[in-house]
C-alpha cells in the first residue's frame, strides 16, 4: 500500500511538473500568437489608412470639395495611433524597432507628400499641386511602405509559426501527461472531478463575460443606429437647403441672364425686318432661348418645387401627377384631401410621391396609378398605387437607394412607411405622418 501510495504521489508529481511546463510553454506561445496577430493586423490598418488618405487626397485634387477631405484627415489622424500602438508591441525587439523606424519615416514622407499637395489645392495652386502629383515621389513612399509592412509582417509570420511550434510541442507534453495520468488510474478519478468543476467555473464565467460582450455590443449598434440615422437626416437637410440655393441662383442668375438675351434678341428682330435671313435666325435664337428658359423652369422645379411654397401641398401634388400623366402616358387618378402640415412634412409628402411616380415610370410598367391624401384628426395618410407588374418585397435588397430613402425620410418625420407588392398584381406605398400644425 505504501509502494502504491509512493507511486501515486510521485505520479501526480510528475503529472503536476509536467501540465506545469507545459502550461508556462503555452501560456507563452499563446502570447507570442496573439501579439503576432494583433501587429499584422495593425499593419494592415495602416495600409488601409494610406490608402484611404490616397484617395481622400486625390478625390480633393480633382474636385476641390471639402468632403473628399474627410477620409483623408480620419485616415492621417489614425495612422498615428497604429504606430504608436506598433511601437509598444516592438518594445522589446530591437530588429522590429529598426524596421518600424524605416516604416515610420516613409509614412511620414507619404503624408508630408500629400498635406504639401492638398495645402496647394487649398491655397488655389493649381500648377504647384499638379506638378508634385506628376512626380514619383508618391509612389515610390508608398511602395517602400508597402515593402516595410510586407517585412514586419514575414517578421511576425516567422514568430507565429514558431509559437505554433511550441504549442504542439506543449500539447505532445500534455500527451505524456496524459499517460502518466492512465499509470495512476486510481488518482484519475479524483482528477477528473477535479477538472470536471475546473471546467464547470470557466465556463460559467465565459457565459458571464460573453453575455457581458453581448450586452455591451447591443448598446454600441443601438448608439451607432442612433448616430447613423442622425447623420441621414442631417445629409438630408443639407441636401434639400444646397437644392433650395441652387434653385434660387438658377432662378435669379440664369432666368435673368435668359430673359435679357430673349429681349435683345426681340430688339434686333425688330431691327431686321429687311432681311429674312437675319429674321429667321433671330427666330431661331428665340426658340433656343425659349427652350433654355423653359429648361430652366423644369429644373428649378425638380429641385425645389415653388408651387409648394406658392399653392400648397395639395396643388403640387395634382401639379405633379398631372405633369407626370402627360410625361409617362400612364392614367393618374387622384383624391387628395387638404392638410395643414408644417413645411418640412409637407416636403417629405412631396418627395416621397415624387420618387414613387418616378419608380413607377421606370420600371412598374403600369397603365394607371394613384394618389391618395387622407386628413385625420392627428395624422394624415399618403397612398400611391399603380397596376404594374409588382415585385417581391422580401428579395428587394435592405439598401435599395430610392425605397431606403423614402424609408429614412419618412421616419425622420416620425412615420412610417409601408410598401405592399405582388408579382402581376401591381405595388402600393402607404406612409402615415403625425400632423404637426403650423402655429
Amino acid at each position: 500500500m505504501a509502494v502504491s501510495l509512493l507511486l501515486a504521489a510521485l505520479a501526480a508529481l510528475a503529472l503536476v511538473g509536467i501540465n506545469e511546463a507545459g502550461y508556462r510553454q503555452s501560456t507563452r506561445a499563446l502570447a507570442d500568437i496573439g501579439e503576432a496577430q494583433k501587429v499584422r493586423a495593425t499593419l494592415n490598418l495602416i495600409l488601409q489608412n494610406m490608402l484611404d488618405a490616397e484617395t481622400g487626397q486625390r478625390g480633393f485634387l480633382l474636385t476641390g470639395e471639402a468632403s473628399y477631405r474627410k477620409p483623408y484627415d480620419t485616415a492621417v489622424k489614425q495612422v498615428d495611433g497604429h504606430l504608436a500602438t506598433l511601437r509598444q508591441l516592438y518594445a522589446e525587439r530591437p530588429t522590429e524597432r529598426t524596421q518600424l523606424a524605416e516604416l515610420s519615416k516613409h509614412v511620414l514622407r507619404k503624408i508630408a507628400e500629400m498635406d504639401m499637395s492638398v495645402r496647394l489645392r487649398q491655397d488655389g495652386n493649381d500648377d504647384a499641386w499638379k506638378f508634385v502629383i506628376t512626380t514619383d515621389v508618391g509612389r515610390e513612399e508608398m511602395d517602400a511602405i508597402r515593402k516595410s509592412a510586407l517585412d514586419l509582417v514575414a517578421i511576425s509570420n516567422k514568430t507565429l509559426q514558431e509559437s505554433q511550434v511550441q504549442v504542439m510541442k506543449s500539447l505532445q507534453l500534455a500527451r505524456i501527461g496524459t499517460a502518466i495520468v492512465a499509470l495512476a488510474a486510481f488518482f484519475a478519478f479524483f482528477l477528473y472531478l477535479r477538472q470536471t468543476h475546473a471546467l464547470r467555473s470557466i465556463g460559467e464565467r465565459q457565459q458571464e463575460t460573453l453575455q457581458r460582450e453581448r450586452n455591451a455590443l447591443e448598446d454600441e449598434v443601438r448608439e451607432r443606429t442612433a448616430s447613423l440615422a442622425e447623420l441621414a437626416t442631417h445629409l438630408q437637410d443639407v441636401r434639400e437647403t444646397e437644392r433650395g440655393y441652387l434653385a434660387r441662383e438658377l432662378h435669379d442668375e440664369l432666368g435673368s441672364l435668359l430673359t435679357a438675351a430673349k429681349l435683345d434678341v426681340a430688339r434686333l428682330k425688330s431691327r431686321l425686318l429687311d432681311a429674312p435671313d437675319a429674321t429667321q435666325r433671330l427666330q431661331h435664337l428665340t426658340e433656343l432661348l425659349n427652350s433654355g428658359i423653359a429648361l430652366k423652369r423644369r429644373i428649378i422645379e425638380d429641385l425645389r418645387p415653388s408651387s409648394l411654397s406658392n399653392l400648397g401641398l395639395v396643388a403640387s401634388l395634382e401639379i405633379l401627377g398631372r405633369e407626370f400623366a402627360e410625361r409617362s402616358g400612364i392614367q393618374v387618378q387622384m383624391a387628395l384631401e387638404p392638410v395643414i402640415m408644417d413645411e418640412s412634412r409637407q416636403l417629405t409628402i412631396y418627395r416621397m410621391v415624387q420618387e414613387s411616380l418616378t419608380n413607377i415610370g421606370k420600371y412598374a410598367e403600369a397603365t394607371e396609378a394613384t394618389i391618395v391624401l387622407k386628413n385625420y384628426d392627428n395624422h394624415v395618410i399618403v397612398e400611391v398605387a399603380d397596376n404594374g407588374k409588382g415585385f417581391e418585397p422580401r428579395r428587394v435588397h435592405p439598401s435599395t437607394h430610392g425605397l431606403a430613402g423614402m424609408r429614412h425620410r419618412v421616419e425622420a418625420a416620425r412615420g412610417r412607411l409601408t410598401i405592399s407588392s405582388t408579382p402581376g398584381r401591381g405595388t402600393r406605398l402607404s406612409a402615415m405622418l403625425p400632423t404637426v400644425k403650423v402655429l
